[in-house]
């Protein structure tokens, strides 16, 4: 897979986790850690983003 289509699979799975976190906070019995897990994924992700974008620059 080039780098290219990785970081668009990245950014996919990125907006999807947003979403999941947008759902979960308006839910009224959504457990608070489940939200913390959601919200260390999408920064994990949004981490690998910023480090691949940052090597194709450089």
């Amino acid at each position: 897979m080039s780098v290219n289509a990785h970081l668009q699979e990245l950014r996919r799975k990125h907006q999807h986790l947003s979403t999941q976190v947008e759902e979960a906070q308006r839910s009224p019995g959504i457990d608070g850690l489940q939200v913390a897990q959601l919200k260390k994924q999408k920064l994990q992700i949004k981490q690998e983003i910023h480090r691949l974008s940052e090597s194709q620059v450089g």
